[in-house]
């Protein structure tokens, strides 16, 4: 597998549950948790308590020739140990 997590997702929701030890990311498809937790562990340096996942359905777009459709994707919700963070999040 090229790339498991594919970049983090900065929102305000995001940015509020990151104040509760929880970040998101954009993840392949093709990932499971197990890939997920591992690769946020060694990537990171954290210790991770749980990950959750969830499949995004793909929206209609219009663009100038028609409709089109983006792709699912998929988005997981890692929740780290406690006094852990990530300084990604931080602004650092």
């Amino acid at each position: 597998m090229s790339q498991i997590v594919k970049r983090p997702l900065l929102t305000e929701k995001n940015n509020l549950l990151a104040a509760k030890n929880t970040y998101v990311f954009e993840v392949s498809r093709s990932a499971n948790k197990t890939q997920i937790k591992g690769y946020v562990e060694k990537y990171f340096d954290v210790k991770v308590q749980s990950v959750r996942t969830v499949i995004c359905r793909g929206r209609a777009r219009r663009t100038k020739v028609g409709y089109g459709r983006v792709k699912y994707w998929k988005k997981a919700i890692v929740r780290l140990v406690q006094g852990e963070t990530i300084n990604l999040f931080e602004g650092n």
